[in-house]
């Protein structure tokens, strides 16, 4: 059986570990270890076939302008553990493939300990293949010109394939790296890598609007709008609120707080079933990160997004734009979280049921084992 070592660090959300863990599932016939960098989520569901390996945690702040440490030790510290813990994973392990989720397009501050990573790999008499793993939309640089400089340096010395976690028919990764055509290595489109309902769960009789925030450092705003408006709906409506496991606890009680003060509202931190909630939902409100995008389309939720835009980050916002011109979701604005402003979207929805024949958007869909196929391909070439 072929090995597999795969990389993965989320430092804001969770969504990058959603991303990875769909495309481990996919990963059958491989013995795979995976990396996780961020810190755990409890009750997350984790592949049973995988060997996780937890590193020291490291996240970042909202604005992405440093990483830390998060388990009270020195960022150091845990910075020499990861890099020595990387290389003795790569020796114990002896891959014969190793997928990096988003680096070197993205996580350049993790390359203390990926350069080494890559530098050990390529010593080996017999190197793994190297893959990168990234998403349809990638975040635009202060000095672009010097970023994609370098980011084209790593990957022509140490990468043999670049995997596009998107469709060319809604984006195409040169525009957003537009040196991307100056690449050696082939660079392959997947389609979207989206989870699966296996059941519309709806709980108890009326309608339903489900809230989210990805993981919940960012975001409240938005949770705490669409709880405020909830007083403004229809009595057969119900309001459940997914917080995410790192919204600060300070924020998770006062939205319980206001929640029961409204019979119609429940708020819970997180369900490993989400999509399956999101499936039996008559709206969702939520931001626009790639995983809640996909849930979306997978489901035909009727949805309403609010793009995350901190330190001039643009690429929730892009992705919202392409989706509402073709139908596939409303965006919000900040004057929309007026509780009554966002009660009348939301009611307008709620009287469009036909919204829901929009599943999947024509979108390529298909992207874990589109992607499992492609890694395959790579390690018996």
């Amino acid at each position: 059986m072929k090995r597999l070592l795969f990389y993965c660090q989320h430092v804001l959300g969770m969504g990058h570990l959603v991303r990875s863990l769909e495309l481990v599932r996919a990963l059958r016939g491989f013995d795979v270890v995976f990396l996780n960098g961020g810190a755990p989520v409890e009750g997350f569901p984790l592949p049973a076939d995988v060997h996780v390996v937890n590193l020291p945690p490291m996240a970042s702040d909202a604005e992405f302008r440093d990483v830390h440490s998060t388990d009270g030790r020195s960022t150091v510290e845990v910075m020499e553990l990861r890099r020595a813990r990387l290389l003795a994973e790569l020796e114990r392990f002896r891959p014969d493939a190793i997928v990096l989720e988003l680096f070197p397009f993205g996580r350049r501050k993790f390359a203390f300990e990926l350069v080494p990573l890559l530098d050990a790999n390529r010593a080996r008499s017999r190197p793994a293949v190297v893959i990168s793993s990234v998403r349809d939309i990638l975040v635009s640089k202060r000095d672009q010109e010097r970023y994609e400089r370098q980011t084209c340096e790593l990957v022509d010395r140490y990468f043999d394939l670049v995997l596009v976690h998107g469709d060319p028919a809604f984006q195409r990764l040169e525009e957003t790296f537009p040196a991307a055509r100056q690449l050696r290595c082939p660079i392959r489109y997947t389609g979207f890598v989206a989870r699966r309902p296996k059941k519309a769960e709806a709980r108890g009789k009326g309608r339903e609007v489900v809230a989210s925030i990805g993981g919940g450092r960012v975001g409240f705003e938005v949770l705490e709008a669409t709880v405020a408006a909830a007083e403004h709906l229809p009595e057969d409506v119900r309001v459940q609120v997914f917080t995410g496991p790192f919204l600060p606890d300070e924020e998770f009680q006062q939205l319980c707080d206001r929640a029961a003060e409204t019979e119609s509202v429940q708020v819970e931190r997180f369900t490993p079933c989400f999509v399956d909630r999101l499936a039996g939902a008559s709206v969702s409100v939520s931001m626009a990160g790639y995983n809640t995008c996909m849930d979306i389309l997978s489901t035909g939720v009727p949805a309403l997004v609010y793009p995350f835009s901190g330190n001039g980050n643009l690429e929730q916002s892009m992705r919202a734009t392409r989706l509402e011109r073709r139908g596939g979701v409303g965006v919000l604005t900040a004057g929309d979280l007026e509780p009554r402003a966002l009660a009348g979207r939301i009611r307008k929805l709620l009287d469009s049921p036909g919204m829901r024949a929009v599943a999947g958007g024509g979108f390529r869909m298909d992207g874990a084992p589109e992607s499992a196929r492609l890694v395959r391909e790579a390690v018996s070439a």
